[in-house]
């Protein structure tokens, strides 16, 4: 278990986090014909905006209620109304999700009584659905915003509905990339199951030329979607930050759940894949037993030029887990791990400590180590300590493709395994060969590798709702 330990700095150097109104933003962007909505000043929005414009280089419908200092202190009533009206009028929007600022939390608007009074004076707002999530970005990080924007669409728009053997819920981490969810609705579609997945950004921000122009999300899930996950039979949470929504779910519709807290890697694949095999009644396909026995092959493969590397890690709390985990089984040592908010998450870490603070810490802790993760507002670091970087997370402007990579699955554990030892590879050719030799701990875990297909049994277990 790491140990967590906030820093103590009077202030901020290079931040790391990125706030709870973006991460609920990015939430409410994975729903189909949505307008999210922050609810503060203009310069709040613009700058998300341009972060999510930079990371995903696509259209980003993203509105503000625009606050100024006299709608401040008066309150922000009208300035919701006319922004329901002009976006309703407008876009036209299917559903209209507002997420608060710090500068609206400090002051305490009462946003759920004004859209109630908001909808009692415009009629013509009953055909539009409106969530609200409270963020405050005083406190929290862009996970946290993620996962209370979840638990925001579940318990406004989530009903109990007679249960459909074949149907499960899929709640994604905000670690995930369209790309990943791609390949998990792939892999529980193999088992004959019918995944619905919230939020679903692989709709909307996948990159491709939308054949219309609505002004909203372009793809995502829809509203009939988000109702008919009352009728799932079973819900799968991928990272910490998804428990909150499942357990609503859980709460509105009964439904069970299990929550993966990685899916990179060798065990939580198993785990998953046998998981669906319960739920179906269904062998585990071939296709994915000839993955893992290629992911085993990635790692032998791999862990000689990932045994004993140092590294330094800066990271929400589901990502440094899931990389964080990935490299330890490679016989990485994550020296040094920098995290942006407190989650459950870090009890599983397979590190001394956790630090909550910013990109400095790491720098500064860097010095060490053999190589950095973070994204890339930490390529000035990498540059100044002459580490290599392997960027991941949120935002990463400086490089194209983010929505198309891939690192869940046997599939995506080995690309990653790929992209990090190739990264090392480099070093050494323009460095020393045997900087960094295989420790006895990654021999051992070497050694424990087990044959390929040990991890599931020829016939499916029993289906359970455990």
């Amino acid at each position: 278990m790491a140990r967590v330990v906030e820093s103590k700095k009077a202030c901020t150097v290079n931040p790391l986090k990125m706030s709870q109104p973006l991460g609920a933003s990015f939430a409410f962007l994975g729903l189909d014909a949505c307008m999210p909505v922050m609810h503060g000043s203009q310069g709040c929005t613009s700058f998300g905006l341009v972060l999510l414009v930079r990371h995903f280089k696509e259209a980003i419908p993203l509105q503000t209620t625009a606050m100024n200092e006299v709608t401040t202190i008066l309150g922000g009533f009208e300035n919701i109304e006319a922004a329901l009206l002009n976006i309703r009028k407008r876009a036209a929007p299917k559903v209209i999700a507002i997420c608060s600022t710090g500068l609206t939390e400090t002051k305490g608007d009462d946003v759920n009584g004004y859209l109630v009074t908001a909808r009692n004076r415009h009629p013509e707002l009953a055909d539009t659905e409106i969530v609200y999530v409270s963020t405050p970005d005083y406190v929290g990080a862009f996970e946290d915003g993620f996962k209370h924007a979840i638990t925001a669409i579940v318990k406004a728009l989530v009903q109990p509905l007679p249960v459909v053997a074949d149907q499960v819920t899929l709640l994604p981490g905000s670690h995930l990339t369209p790309s990943d969810i791609d390949e998990l609705r792939e892999t529980i579609q193999a088992f004959g199951l019918n995944p619905i997945v919230l939020p679903d950004i692989s709709g909307s921000l996948d990159g491709h030329i939308a054949p219309d122009w609505r002004g909203t999300t372009l793809g995502g899930t829809t509203l009939e979607q988000i109702r008919a996950a009352g009728a799932s039979a079973f819900t799968l949470g991928i990272g910490e930050q998804t428990r909150e929504g499942a357990e609503a779910l859980e709460k509105i519709a009964g439904t069970p759940l299990e929550i993966f807290e990685r899916l990179t890697g060798l065990a939580c694949n198993d785990r998953f894949l046998q998981r669906l095999s319960q739920l179906s009644g269904k062998p585990v396909p071939a296709k994915y037993r000839r993955q893992r026995s290629q992911l085993l092959d990635a790692m032998l493969d791999g862990h000689f030029y990932t045994g004993g590397v140092k590294v330094a890690i800066a990271a929400e709390p589901d990502l440094m887990l899931a990389l964080g985990g990935l490299l330890h089984e490679m016989g990485a040592e994550l020296k040094c791990c920098i995290s942006t908010t407190q989650s459950k998450a870090h009890a599983l870490l397979p590190a001394e400590q956790v630090l909550l603070g910013d990109l400095e810490d790491l720098e500064i802790a860097g010095k060490d180590c053999d190589l950095l993760i973070t994204h890339s507002h930490g390529r000035q670091a990498a540059e100044r300590l002459d580490k290599p970087l392997l960027r991941v997370g949120f935002p990463v402007f400086d490089r194209i493709g983010n929505a198309h990579k891939v690192s869940v699955g046997y599939r995506g554990s080995m690309n990653l395994i790929f992209e990090i030892s190739n990264l090392m590879i480099e070093r050494i050719t323009h460095h020393h060969a045997g900087d960094w030799p295989i420790t006895p701990e990654a021999q051992l875990a070497t050694r424990r590798i087990d044959k390929p297909n040990d991890a599931f049994p020829p016939t499916p277990l029993a289906a359970t709702s455990a």
